[in-house]
């Protein structure tokens, strides 16, 4: 689940619950966020409909834990600001050309496990939260279980 909070004490904050109702957010299923978080910054930074080889996503800059994870495997990421307002400013043809290029990565990487979310949509629905936070000062967050 993606999710806007005021600032990383109160994202922490979500850690056993979840973020709930209190707060916009975005679901999705079966995706891991740090590596989707990590395909999307490089792609705003180094924009391809190409999926880049994998020894270069991996080397990329993954985001920062809020509360790291623990036993329960509970993580709540914080997603760099540049990559907030990349997605707030981006178009609708970045953002199909970007759920394309992690579709064909995660059908890659899982198969017949791949999510079955509309990526295109959790995405528009990501750039929404993110024009939000660019307005309001806020940050975009990342729980997952």
């Amino acid at each position: 689940m993606f999710f806007l909070a005021p600032d990383d004490e109160t994202a922490a904050a979500t850690r056993l619950r979840g973020p709930g109702r209190a707060f916009e957010s975005v679901s999705c299923r079966f995706i891991e966020p740090d590596s989707a978080i990590a395909e999307w910054d490089m792609y705003f930074a180094q924009p391809s409909a190409d999926i880049p080889p994998l020894e270069q996503l991996l080397g990329w800059s993954w985001p920062e834990w809020v509360t790291p994870p623990l036993n329960d495997g509970v993580e709540v990421f914080a997603l760099p600001q540049r990559l907030t307002r990349a997605l707030a400013d981006a178009g609708s043809t970045e953002l199909e050309e970007l759920a394309a290029r992690w579709t064909t990565r995660l059908r890659a990487d899982d198969g017949d496990d791949m999510t079955d979310d509309d990526l295109l949509a959790v995405l528009q629905g990501i750039a929404r939260l993110a024009a939000s936070a660019v307005s309001t000062g806020g940050r975009l967050y990342s729980w997952s279980f």
